[in-house]
């Protein structure tokens, strides 16, 4: 059994995802596990836009950045720059 830790994505790992995320990957950036990330796929209520490709699920990196609430543009996918002080 998966400890609750595994479904977890620190924000380097969020970043460092590719243009195109696989479902998988995209619920363990909201902390969930396969089975809940399906369900919620299947039944449209992913936290964000899922695209189907074939037999899989797809997330675009951009909507899942700005589901989990980082302000950025698709030509414009790194992590956020700390301000000077």
């Amino acid at each position: 059994m998966k400890r609750h830790e595994d479904f977890h994505m620190s924000e380097e790992e969020l970043f460092a995802l590719p243009v195109s995320v696989p479902l998988v990957d995209a619920g363990r950036a909201f902390g969930m596990g396969r089975t809940k990330s399906y369900e919620l796929a299947k039944s449209g209520k992913f936290p964000c836009k899922v695209l189907p490709v074939g037999n899989a699920y797809r997330v675009p990196k951009v909507y899942l950045l700005r589901a989990l609430g980082y302000d950025v543009q698709p030509a414009t996918l790194q992590a956020p720059v700390a301000a000077a002080s």
